[in-house]
């Protein structure tokens, strides 16, 4: 039996009102919503070409990789206003609403716009709009769990995800296949119709609470200074996923030969694995410490990124798969964590801060492993090998770094 948690939480937490709880579909409504709302994220992914050189003449290959950057940058932007103006409303199905009806009006607004610097004024902003619905949907995601019930209902928000990650990019390709627009049109549309799902189907949280003050959320974010763990966590894991869609890919079609074919199979036995078993990784947190599961996740983790540079060709799949198992072991307890330290008083804010580290992490994925691989290349004739060993033991680093830093802090899962 796990022990009562030792730490309390020392901000004052906001009083609260009780209202009818949602029936049993109302309930999983937001996991349906994340699912769907990640599938234009990667269905952007197979016609990258086609949607920018493709379709602006001239442009460079920095101009080309600022299409899928600059979204990130955006998310950097959305993800803390979105989480604060909910903690400070004390509301989220309206804020949600209206982001899922903005993100699906800049998607529209894409297929149809003839300058390049328009379209990336767009995707910046349809970025700012996609994350902000992300956390909320999260955020109500988590709030629905019924007592007992955290781990494993956090574990599906992470499965809602990575299913929808997975289910995108060959979205993509079967849409981009008949014309490249068809990709953020249809995405816009399906957007919409979210919105108006959400609108007519969503419920608030269990509770309602009163309205803070934006000061009063900051406090209360900085007084839960544990966020930092999972949110550290968030920013390398995302990292590695930054060097997996850049360093690795390139690695595998440049050294190894993999076609594009081949190259998908790879992602899909990662991607596959990796979004199934984040579910049942979840409800382990309810019978072991996420925090640990988190650390021991993240070392195998970083052992499986180290050795990719010496997996011969015809296992490569199979490692992938391998890598995609462990992937779930630390998301889940990564987003059970968050969901548990915040507790009620600044949980959307929590959300929010955790997806901007994430973000921020993938956006400087493919910047630290391109600088490696051209340190590497200088110094010896295996430059990727070196790089795969170098971006695991960022990970094995974390994780044993907060090991040996927080010995005593072991904390289980709360069901506020």
């Amino acid at each position: 039996m796990a022990a009562e948690p030792t730490r309390l939480m020392t901000a004052a937490t906001p009083s609260i009102v009780p209202v009818a709880r949602p029936g049993h579909l109302a309930s999983w409504l937001p996991l349906f919503l994340l699912f769907c709302l990640m599938l234009p994220v990667t269905a952007m992914v197979p016609v990258l070409p086609a949607l920018t050189s493709g379709r602006f003449v001239g442009l460079g290959q920095f101009e080309s990789h600022l299409f899928m950057s600059i979204n990130m940058f955006g998310a950097l932007l959305g993800a803390p206003v979105a989480g604060l103006l909910s903690d400070r409303i004390g509301r989220r199905k309206t804020l949600a609403v209206a982001a899922l009806a903005a993100n699906g009006l800049f998607l529209l607004a894409l297929g149809w716009v003839e300058s390049y610097p328009a379209a990336l004024g767009l995707r910046l902003l349809e970025g700012f709009a996609h994350m902000s619905a992300l956390s909320l949907l999260m955020t109500l995601g988590a709030e629905h769990a019924t007592a007992g019930r955290l781990g494993a209902r956090m574990g599906a928000v992470g499965a809602s995800i990575s299913l929808g990650v997975a289910t995108g990019a060959p979205l993509g390709g079967w849409l981009g296949g008949h014309d490249a627009l068809w990709v953020p049109l249809g995405g816009g549309v399906l957007s919409l119709c979210l919105a108006m799902v959400a609108l007519m189907g969503l419920h608030e949280s269990a509770t309602v609470r009163r309205r803070l003050p934006a000061a009063e959320v900051l406090r209360a974010l900085r007084s839960h200074r544990e966020l930092l763990v999972p949110m550290a966590f968030s920013f390398v894991d995302r990292l590695t996923v930054g060097f997996i869609v850049s360093t690795l890919v390139l690695y595998l079609g440049t050294v190894l030969g993999f076609d594009a074919p081949a190259i998908g199979a790879a992602m899909a036995a990662f991607l596959i694995p990796f979004s199934l078993l984040t579910w049942p990784a979840g409800h382990l947190c309810r019978r072991f410490n996420p925090l640990n599961m988190m650390i021991a996740g993240s070392i195998l983790y970083g052992l499986f990124l180290g050795v990719l540079g010496f997996v011969p060709e015809h296992w490569m799949v199979v490692a992938m798969a391998g890598g995609g198992v462990i992937a779930a072991l630390m998301y889940a307890p990564s987003l059970v964590l968050v969901a548990q330290y915040a507790g009620a008083d600044c949980r959307a804010s929590a959300v929010a801060a955790f997806n901007m580290a994430g973000s921020l992490g993938f956006a400087c994925g493919p910047l630290i492993s391109s600088a490696l691989l051209a340190l590497y290349q200088s110094i010896t004739d295996t430059p990727y090998a070196a790089v795969f060993i170098s971006v695991g033991a960022i990970e094995i680093g974390l994780a044993l770094g907060v090991y040996l830093l927080l010995p005593r802090f072991k904390p289980v899962v709360r069901n506020d």
